[in-house]
Order: C-alpha cells, then sequence, then structure tokens
C-alpha cells in the first residue's frame, strides 16, 4: 500500500510508531496530486510550501502530543471555507483573487488538531450545483470514470479523496453537497446537525442550510474528524453549546436493539434500479446484523425540492448582495456609474447558475411575492422537520438511497436546471429538517460508478448515524474498492 492510499487512523499509526514520517506522506500525497490531477481536476489551489514546512515541524516535534489527533495528517478543504493567507474563490470569478486574512473556525480547529493542510478543492460556484460543472475554474471529474461527474457541489473534496490526493478532506452541504459527491465518488460524506459544527469563515450561500463537514475514506476517518472540527462557537450565532460526544469510541457498539426507518417516499418511480437494489442489499446487511427495520412514511417529501428552491436562493440573493466590487473581489473599472460599475461587475464576475438564484431569490423577496412564496416555503420546511420528528418516535435512524442514480456524464444535464435539481431530492429534506446525514459506499452500478446509502438520525444524534454506518462499512468491502485511475 502506497502511504497516499492510508486513512487517517492508518497514518496516525504509523506515525507514532515512527514507521512513517509527516514529510514522506506529505511528500507521497504530492507525487499523486502532480500525477493525477490532470485528469481529475480536484484542486482550485495548493499549499505546498507551507505545508511541506508543516510537514518538518511535525516530524522535528514528535507525535507524542495526545490533544493533536491529526498531527501530520495531510487533508483539503473545500474552496468555501476561509483559509488565512491562501486564495479562497468560491469556485467564482468574482472572488478569484481574494485572500482572506484569517481562518474559519474549522480550519483554525483543524490546525489546532494537528492537520497538515494540501490545499484548496474545486467546487460549484458559490456552491450552488449538484455537478460542479458551475465552477468558474471548469469542472473536477470523477475518478471512477473521468467522462462522469463527481458530484456536487463538495465535487472536488469528494474527488481528492476517491483519488488519494488527500487523507480526508472537509466540505460544505446546504442541500446535498457533502452526501451527494461522496455517493457518486465512492467514499463518506457526513453532514453533522445544523449547529454542531460553527460556520463562521464559511462563505454563505444560504445561511439557514449551509453546515460543515467530514469526507473521508470510511467511517471511523468521518468521525475522528467530526471530532475536531464539531462543537460550539461564539463566533457563531447558529453554533449549538452542546457537549461533543466521543465518536469514535461508540462506532464499536452493535446493532442489536436498533430500528431503522424505510420511507417509502425515497422509493418511487425514478429510482435507478441498479441504485434502489444495492440500498436494498445494504437494507438486508443491516437487518442481519440485529437490527429491525420498519417502513414509515414522511407525507412532506414531495415538497422539499420546491420549498428548497425557494429558500435557498432567497438566502443566497441576500447573502450575494455583498459582492458589488466595491470592498473586495472583482471591479470592474470601465463603468461610468456607480450603477454601471455594480451592474458590470456582478455580471462579469457571476456564472450563469449563480445568477439564476439570485434573481429567482429577489423574486420571491419582492413585494406581494413574500407571503406566496418565501413564507410559504417556510411553512412547508416545518411540515417536513415535523415529519422527521414524527418518525423517529417509531425508529431511531432513516435509511435510504443518496441520489436516485449514480454519476452522469459530464454535460448531460447543465443545461436542464430542473434535472439537475431533482438530483437531490433525496437529500434535501434532512438539510431543511437540520438533522444530520451520512453517505457511505454500499455497492456499485453495471458501469462500474459508485452507489450510496444514506443514513439519517435525530437532531445531535451524529454518534447513532456513525454508529449503524460503521456496522455496516465492516460488514461489507465497498470502502476498500479503488478508482482505476492508475490503469
Amino acid at each position: 500500500m502506497q502511504l497516499y492510499e492510508l486513512t487517517i487512523h492508518e497514518l496516525r499509526k504509523l506515525l507514532d510508531t515512527g514507521e512513517t514520517t509527516a514529510v514522506e506522506v506529505t511528500e507521497s500525497i504530492y507525487n499523486r496530486i502532480k500525477k493525477v490531477e490532470p485528469k481529475v481536476a480536484a484542486y482550485l489551489s495548493l499549499a505546498e510550501e507551507r505545508a511541506m514546512e508543516e510537514a518538518h515541524g511535525w516530524d522535528k516535534q514528535g507525535f507524542g502530543d495526545r490533544t493533536k489527533p491529526l498531527a501530520g495528517v495531510p487533508l483539503a478543504v473545500k474552496d468555501v471555507i476561509c483559509t488565512r493567507g491562501i486564495r479562497t474563490s468560491c469556485g467564482s470569478k468574482i472572488l478569484a483573487n481574494f485572500v482572506p486574512p484569517y481562518d474559519a473556525t474549522v480550519v483554525l480547529r483543524l490546525k489546532e488538531a494537528g492537520c497538515i493542510l494540501l490545499g484548496k478543492t474545486n467546487m460549484d460556484e458559490f456552491a450552488m450545483g449538484s455537478s460542479n460543472e458551475n465552477s468558474a475554474f471548469g469542472p473536477t471529474r470523477n475518478p471512477w470514470n473521468v467522462k462522469y461527474i463527481p458530484g456536487g457541489s463538495s465535487g472536488g473534496s469528494a474527488a481528492a479523496v476517491a483519488a488519494d490526493e488527500c487523507i480526508g478532506a472537509v466540505g460544505s452541504d446546504t442541500g446535498g453537497s457533502i452526501r451527494q459527491p461522496a455517493s457518486h465518488c465512492g467514499v463518506v460524506g457526513f453532514k453533522p446537525t445544523y449547529g454542531r459544527v460553527s460556520r463562521y469563515g464559511l462563505v454563505a450561500f444560504a445561511s439557514s442550510l449551509d453546515q460543515i463537514g467530514p469526507i473521508t475514506k470510511d467511517v471511523r476517518d468521518a468521525a475522528l474528524l467530526l471530532q475536531a472540527i464539531a462543537g460550539y462557537d461564539q463566533n457563531d450565532s447558529t453554533s449549538v453549546p452542546r457537549d461533543v460526544p466521543n465518536y469514535a469510541q461508540n462506532l464499536l457498539e452493535g446493532l442489536k436493539g436498533v430500528t431503522f426507518g424505510i420511507p417509502r417516499e425515497y422509493f418511487i418511480e425514478g429510482l435507478d434500479p441498479e441504485v434502489e437494489r444495492a440500498v436494498q442489499n445494504g437494507i438486508r446487511t443491516l437487518e442481519g446484523l440485529g437490527a429491525k427495520s420498519v417502513e414509515v412514511t414522511l407525507p412532506h417529501t414531495e415538497y422539499g425540492v420546491a420549498a428548497y428552491y425557494i429558500i435557498a436562493p432567497a438566502e443566497a440573493s441576500s447573502n450575494l448582495a455583498r459582492y458589488d466590487g466595491v470592498k473586495y473581489g472583482h471591479r470592474n473599472r470601465e463603468g461610468k456609474t456607480l450603477m454601471e460599475m455594480y451592474r458590470r461587475s456582478r455580471s462579469q464576475g457571476f456564472g450563469a447558475e449563480v445568477k439564476r438564484r439570485i434573481m429567482l431569490g429577489t423574486y420571491v423577496l419582492s413585494a406581494g411575492y413574500y407571503d406566496a412564496y418565501y413564507k410559504k416555503a417556510l411553512q412547508v420546511r416545518t411540515l417536513i422537520r415535523r415529519d422527521f420528528l414524527k418518525v423517529f418516535e417509531q425508529c431511531q435512524v432513516l435509511v435510504a438511497p443518496v441520489a436516485p442514480t449514480a454519476a452522469f456524464p459530464l454535460g448531460e444535464k447543465v443545461n436542464d436546471p430542473l434535472q439537475m435539481y431533482l438530483s437531490d431530492v433525496f437529500t434535501l429534506p434532512a438539510s431543511l429538517a437540520g438533522i444530520p446525514g451520512i453517505s457511505i459506499p454500499c455497492g456499485f452500478t453495471s458501469a462500474g460508478l459508485p452507489i450510496g446509502l444514506q443514513i439519517m438520525a435525530p437532531h445531535f444524534e451524529e454518534g447513532l448515524a456513525l454508529r449503524v454506518a460503521y456496522n455496516l462499512e465492516q460488514n461489507t468491502d465497498f470502502h476498500h474498492h479503488r478508482p482505476p485511475l492508475d490503469s
């Protein structure tokens, strides 16, 4: 096994015993990046010089400090999360040269845990997209088949993990942007409860939905990364002051006494038969491990896409108003008036999908339409949240597909926004309700593309979702498969 193929927990063991060094691992990963990045395009910025300095520092200091669980571990961060001294573009021309003067809380916590930051990963512009084709700097490609999308908007992070271009990564999830690309790239992706992880320093798309989470090679690594970044932050008004349990310690409990629900609304017409077959196989595996299944209903699921694509664009319209060419970001210098400068800067800086969502959001917030659209969508969101609260009285977790299909070819849906939006039909409800959800590999299509299974849990029950996912993972071998990039 090559050093770049290691998981976080495998690497930490080798570093602790002196069988490898942080410099050796970091060099191995950058060599891997140089080899496969022309095919995958997972990164927008690399910080090789800084990373190698940090690696040398850890080798000199040693790895005996138990308060640094990620010491010497090279990780990647989605380019929507602020990193001091490293460009943060959000995949957009309007922030193409923006270098933040501070680190996001999540980045600070990763550094406090000892990680080495490799670079910033590609993404749909301002996290608006499901395929990574909306990046202003070109699409990331799926490592399993470079003619296919990796998913989005955290496609760069998921592809980097799958292609062994990092040991682990961090992404953000607004309506499925961690879980869906993790499913399409055959890795683990976890969206925590809204409020569990600080959003301070996360460039806002939809503030009531955005949440940061880990993308890793296995469930244990997801628990370790979440442990490092979770917890209350006074800089984030939506951060919840709750104790963070030991996620890795809880993984080893079995599934006897666990009841999981199978929501009928997630097994519908339009679900690819190969996806359904793989998820059903996962369900049978869970039952074989002693868990009990029960069919449940989430009756307002069908309204999730409509509600989300009113709420999220409305919040995006408000959040993106700050990009006016005045304080930072792209400015057009040819405009002769202030309004002309605004118009030219935003027209040149934003891509088509971002413009579409800004206009949609502005419309639903405008006088005369607010009650008919935005207020109504918020009411539907409340009904969706109540559906989950009610169903968790019957079961402890929910098991469902992550997406209706596996990854699709690049360009197939880019000109059909509605079909693209429907790619997130199974991830949006959990985001609207604010509950945690994890995607883990559960199979492959006949074409060799990965399929993910989604486990959702009640608010702040990340440990339970991780435990169920870990037990399923340990009784399958899908997480051991690697893309055929080297062939």
